[in-house]
């Protein structure tokens, strides 16, 4: 076999190979031979039809198995003899094939960037100081207080005010045509709520039970349905009812009914803190913990490979369509907003990849990769939080896709503990986080 190696950018290589006429002819024998030892054919035993008749039935099925096996011996020959690591999967040309002459193939790939670790150690990093207000554990009680909420109707004969609860039958009409998903009856409406388009609750602010009104309102710009945008639109409203809202008194038995295991107003009033205390924690950690890896890319930034920086910024875009779509975010909303922050897409995937490499390189340089014991634990670890059977974990994990994704997380704690040890952390506030576009 001979090979060479074309460096195409600075981390796309182009490997040709040209394998000799001799390998070519022992493929071709193997896979003729593995033919007639698997196939019947009519007038003789299996495994004992000529080797004639073999390569007139299969001839063009042999040549594709032979090519493949070229490629993927001589590919990986190639590879080990240049020492070349690809990160993305090649895209392989080739000639045809002949048992008389040499095969010739390429492959095109990107490779693994060289990393320079040049500053990793005393990184200083601004962490979001720990704010906590006693009326976020009030509006965590108002929620709960609102979710057990019962509705009384009025029986006084006055006009809907701001606060009430409307039960109204409504119909839209735009151009002239009924609107689409806008006609509703005994729906309940909270006036003031801004659950309408603007103008639409306000209109029936006023209105007695019983009465009808035509409201002649505008689509706002812009608005989720783009085709409506800016439009003209006649509601038909008539109010059947309207209700107030009764709330429960929080007081002791109000907090024993919740099911919360407690038995008092401030005993509830601590399980709530520290709940609201821990998830702030964890998402001040989290924030900080990616303000670090954009720190360790800074100092010491990374070539990207063309190929990961697309499949990644992929990944993020198809990520973020998914959560858009959960929210009933249109087609053409949702285009507008990948062309508008398709920058942020791909710096963001960028900075990924980069701190992917790093924290490789820091974890080689202090034995740091994820190793069977680190497994051992986390696994253990799973099991006590979850409760779930240790050999079920275990089994999840088994598939390579979502083993790969728990050791690089492993490896990624362990390279973070190594840079806490040195990190100079700047605690401030959260209104004065620097913004970290640049």
């Amino acid at each position: 076999m001979k090979s060479n190696v074309e460096k195409v950018t600075s981390l796309q290589r182009k490997l040709n190979v040209a394998v000799p006429v001799t390998d070519i002819q022992t493929s071709f024998d193997k896979v003729y031979r593995d033919i007639q030892s698997e196939v019947t054919i009519k007038g003789f035993r299996k495994g004992k039809a000529p080797m004639n008749t073999i390569k007139s039935l299969y001839s063009s099925r042999v040549k594709q198995d032979v090519i493949q096996d070229l490629i993927q011996k001589h590919y990986s020959m190639a590879l080990s003899e240049h020492k070349l690591e690809p990160v993305s999967y090649p895209e392989f040309e080739f000639d045809d094939l002949a048992e008389d002459k040499e095969f010739n193939f390429t492959a095109i790939f990107d490779i693994r960037p060289d990393v320079n670790l040049k500053k990793y150690e005393n990184l200083t990093v601004e962490k979001e100081k720990l704010e906590f207000s006693e009326e976020k554990i009030d509006e965590v009680i108002k929620n709960i207080q609102n979710s057990r909420a019962t509705f009384e109707t009025v029986t006084e004969n006055r006009p809907a005010k701001l606060g009430d609860f409307s039960v109204i039958d409504f119909s839209g009409e735009v151009d002239g045509a009924p609107l689409e998903n806008g006609s509703g009856t005994d729906q309940q409406l909270e006036l003031g709520a801004k659950q309408f388009i603007e103008g639409f609750e306000d209109g029936v602010v006023g209105m007695k039970v019983g009465e009808e009104k035509t409201l002649n309102l505008k689509f706002p710009t812009p608005y989720h349905a783009k085709e409506l945008e800016g439009k003209a639109v006649t509601f038909k409203v008539k109010l059947n009812a309207l209700r107030t809202k009764v709330l429960p008194e929080i007081n002791d038995e109000f907090i024993k009914s919740t099911g919360s295991g407690v038995a008092s107003v401030e005993e509830f009033r601590k399980v709530v803190r520290n709940d609201l205390e821990g998830s702030e924690i964890k998402r001040i950690d989290d924030a900080f913990k990616n303000r670090l890896l954009k720190a360790l890319v800074k100092e010491n930034p990374v070539d990207v490979p063309a190929s990961l920086l697309k499949d990644q910024k992929n990944m993020l875009v198809e990520d973020f369509k998914k959560r858009m779509g959960q929210q009933q975010m249109d087609e053409a909303t949702l285009a507008e907003y990948i062309a508008k922050w398709d920058k942020d897409f791909e710096k963001t995937a960028g900075e990924m990849i980069q701190s992917s490499f790093l924290i490789d390189a820091i974890g080689k340089k202090y034995d740091l990769i994820c190793k069977a014991e680190d497994l051992d634990r986390k696994f253990a670890e799973y099991a006590a939080q979850t409760g779930i059977e240790e050999a079920r974990i275990r089994e999840f994990y088994s598939k390579q896709d979502t083993l790969s994704r728990l050791t690089y997380q492993i490896t990624e704690e362990n390279v973070i503990k190594k840079l806490m040890e040195t990190v100079k952390i700047k605690e401030v506030s959260a209104k004065d986080l620097k913004n970290e576009e640049n």
